[in-house]
């Protein structure tokens, strides 16, 4: 019987506990939580490499295959306009919402914030900067009116 890929990192990261690493460092090298592999490490005494490989996933099962996570990984790279959104910025609620709409899933924000984990990307703040930013203008009033608000010159002023 082959093994499907959940059984492979679970072997894997058996056979890395075994050479004696620890688990964090496990779950870092076959991308798992921490707990996850605490729980592995118990089966691996009870029950060795076999136990890890014959163990079930548990849970529930997973509502999106892996060629609909690779359709939203490929939108979300699109960027969030391409999706029918105002700007590309993507936030929690407009992943769920895409999910929603292309695949019938809900997703609650924290699964989605779990998702996006998962997909590889990372939360980032995008720049403030009006688009209509004038650099010139604002260096002017830098250089003229600024110092004229100023309370006290500083010493950098002279």
């Amino acid at each position: 019987m082959a093994m499907n890929e959940a059984a492979k990192r679970r072997v894997r990261a058996g056979r890395l506990l075994q050479q004696g690493k620890g688990p964090a460092e496990v779950a870092r090298l076959v991308g798992a939580p921490r707990q996850t592999v605490y729980r592995w490490r118990e089966v691996l005494h009870a029950k060795g490499i076999d136990g890890l490989r014959e163990m079930s996933k548990g849970g529930r099962p997973a509502q999106l295959n892996a060629e609909q996570y690779q359709e939203l990984r490929e939108a979300l790279l699109k960027g969030a306009q391409s999706s029918g959104f105002g700007t590309d910025l993507w936030t929690l609620k407009r992943v769920r919402q895409v999910i929603e709409k292309r695949f019938g899933v809900r997703f609650s924000e924290v699964h989605v914030w779990r998702l996006l984990g998962r997909l590889g990307f990372s939360s980032q703040k995008p720049e403030k900067r009006a688009a209509e930013r004038d650099e010139a203008t604002i260096a002017h009033w830098r250089r003229r009116t600024w110092p004229a608000l100023k309370k006290t010159p500083s010493a950098k002023d002279d």
